[in-house]
């Protein structure tokens, strides 16, 4: 029997449950639900988008750019519809380049330009801007509806040391707002007006530094323009290299190296430490050291910590070298900082002991020490203006510049970093670097150094498995059990990295339901390998931590000395300065304390009703 011919310009009925319909005149099959958005990406047709970003399950259809055209049965013309929060429906006809759609493209593309800060020239994000992006897309030739009173009358805050929110450049695409509350459980961020008047602001009108904001900086990473970025210091810096007087220090941390690369066209995930440190000395940096070394210092620290917490039968501890979740912990579950380790963080230790230890082995004067940290992290800038942070009156870091913004600098100085020739360390105090320290830039890494030097200190001997593979998942919370023996018998551990499991570990141990001895905490997916200073990806959250993490324990493998208590300037330092671990001088110069600074927050009925109806499907 022949099958039953299809009328012209109708689609055949898919099977297996899908959807039939026709997208430019080509019949494709569509999933039952599947927004117009997702079936044209998977069958490869192009739309353009803004708003949406699809890695953080984030459609509210608000910037109206996916614009397409859809005939559907019992409707006698074609409707324009957002394409990203529209259902697919069998026998839908969309159209998504012809001259309706192209042109409604165009005109809300610029009214979101009508209140957009139009000096692109000067925006961190040009040449790498989403806006402009799609203004090219969709054939901007000018701007015919720009109010420049309107635009400059929103306002910039500048009030945190780690980060910028210049609202003249804000689309109000509500990403970071997603990724605050949702992503993270922040909540620092809100909706603000309506209409015309509709902004992006923290709750109770309060400034970015007063607001429950912890400048982990993951908004800056979904951010599709200039609105979010880090305070840029890099002026102060060059100052810095350009003064006689002054004596550079630059240290950079493990992710730095595995996460730099691509901004100059090399493989992501690809190691850079030589380039970094022959390109710094190309900037004419006068010693360059490695923040590896301080993880290692830390390890020492934190582990003889850990084993009188544990004989003191005080449990669970907190690491404490993620500044991020320092802020969390401060602001968020300030019942929880004695559970902190007091042990500073590997940023921190390095600058105290650069501008002491390193002076007096070196022969030079530490009032003229600069130390300036290249770090995968916005809250880092954050940390080092802590006042606790500081020995007599001195800052023990005095610039802390992002991934981002060293990428700047190198440019501004016109150096390629895949021209530039890898140098080595050559700092005989404060540069030679573990494995252990190298895996510090991942979620796990922090608490397998630990492991591994804990076992050495209760026994005398190395671990016999030196790879802990049971710490080393990616889930947002795991948990293990150590066997350690001695006195100290089975250790259980914990690890979160992200916000929103921290959330939840907070709150089991706040209940008495979680029975941990030590947890580790990164505030940042992925843990500092995507820290809220690390590069932009365009349309992508996240696309490169498990390069970035393969790569630190590659490092890792191939590091002759894995554990920090074998780095020979370690235990150098310890020798000829620090005595032992957890001594007094050690607790004087690489421990810290923390303060409550709670903020208090609360959605009013509005608000929830708003959330719930922004981003609904449109059936």
């Amino acid at each position: 029997m022949s099958p039953t011919p299809i009328p012209p310009g109708e689609t055949a009925p898919a099977s297996d449950g899908l959807i039939s319909l026709a997208i430019d005149g080509r019949t494709v099959t569509a999933r039952p639900e599947e927004t117009i958005l997702a079936c044209a990406r998977r069958h490869g047709v192009p739309i353009p988008t803004l708003c949406e970003m699809n890695d953080i399950d984030h459609a509210p259809a608000t910037c109206r750019v996916c614009l397409v055209e859809i005939d559907s049965p019992g409707h006698d013309s074609g409707q324009l519809v957002a394409s990203c929060a529209t259902p697919v429906r069998e026998g839908m006809k969309i159209s998504t380049r012809n001259r309706r759609v192209r042109d409604a493209q165009r005109l809300q593309v610029e009214l979101l330009l009508a209140d957009h800060n139009q000096d692109c020239a000067a925006c961190v994000r040009h040449g790498n801007c989403e806006l402009q992006d799609i203004a090219q897309y969709v054939g901007i030739r000018s701007n015919r509806f720009f109010d420049r009173g309107r635009t400059f009358g929103r306002g910039i805050d500048q009030s945190s040391p780690a980060m910028v929110r210049d609202m003249t450049k804000c689309i109000r695409c509500q990403r970071c707002v997603t990724v605050c509350r949702d992503g993270q459980t922040v909540d620092a961020l809100v909706v603000t007006g309506t209409g015309q008047d509709t902004a992006i602001g923290l709750h109770h009108g309060l400034s970015q530094q007063e607001s429950s904001c912890v400048a982990c900086g993951q908004c800056v990473l979904v951010c599709p323009t200039g609105a979010l970025g880090e305070r840029d210091e890099t002026d102060r810096v060059l100052d810095y290299l350009f003064d006689p007087d002054i004596i550079t220090v630059f240290q950079f941390a493990p992710a730095v190296r595995v996460g730099f690369g691509e901004e100059f066209g090399l493989p992501p995930g690809t190691n850079v430490e030589g380039q970094i440190i022959g390109a710094l000395r190309r900037l004419g940096a006068d010693i360059v050291l490695d923040t590896n070394f301080a993880a290692d210092v830390v390890v020492m620290e934190e582990s003889a910590e850990l084993l009188r917490r544990l004989g003191e039968q005080r449990r669970p501890t907190f690491t404490s070298c993620c500044p991020a979740w320092i802020n969390f912990a401060e602001r968020h579950y300030p019942d929880l900082l004695p559970l902190l380790s007091s042990t500073k963080s590997p940023q921190q230790c390095l600058g105290a002991i650069a501008k002491t230890y390193l002076p007096e082995r070196m022969g030079l004067d530490p009032a003229r020490v600069r130390v300036i940290s290249i770090m995968p992290c916005t809250a880092k800038k954050d940390e080092c203006s802590r006042p606790q942070l500081s020995q007599n009156g001195t800052a023990e870091i005095d610039v802390v510049l992002t991934t981002r913004e060293f990428a700047r600098l190198l440019r501004r100085q016109g150096i390629d970093l895949r021209q530039q020739a890898p140098s080595t360390f050559d700092n005989p105090y404060m540069s030679a670097y573990s494995g252990a320290g190298a895996i510090f830039g991942t979620t796990g890494g922090v608490m397998e150094a630990a492991v591994r030097t804990m076992y050495h200190l209760v026994h005398g001997r190395e671990l016999p498995q030196i790879e802990l593979t049971q710490l080393r998942g990616f889930d947002g919370a795991r948990t293990a059990t150590i066997e350690v023996g001695g006195t100290v018998g089975t250790v259980k551990v914990a690890m979160c990295h992200g916000l929103r499991p921290t959330r939840a570990m907070c709150e089991a141990i706040l209940a008495g339901t979680a029975d941990f001895d030590f947890i580790e905490i990164m505030a940042c997916p992925g843990g500092c390998v995507d820290g809220g200073g690390t590069l932009r990806s365009k349309k992508a959250y996240l696309p490169h931590a498990l390069k970035r993490r393969e790569t630190l324990f590659a490092i890792d493998r191939a590091t002759a000395i894995r554990q920090s208590h074998n780095n020979p300037q370690v235990q150098a330092l310890y020798r000829d300065c620090l005595g032992s671990p957890y001594s007094d001088q050690a607790h004087h110069l690489l421990h810290t304390y923390y303060k409550e600074r709670a903020v208090e927050t609360s959605l009013t009925v509005k608000q929830v009703w708003q959330d719930i109806t922004m981003s609904t499907m449109v059936y």
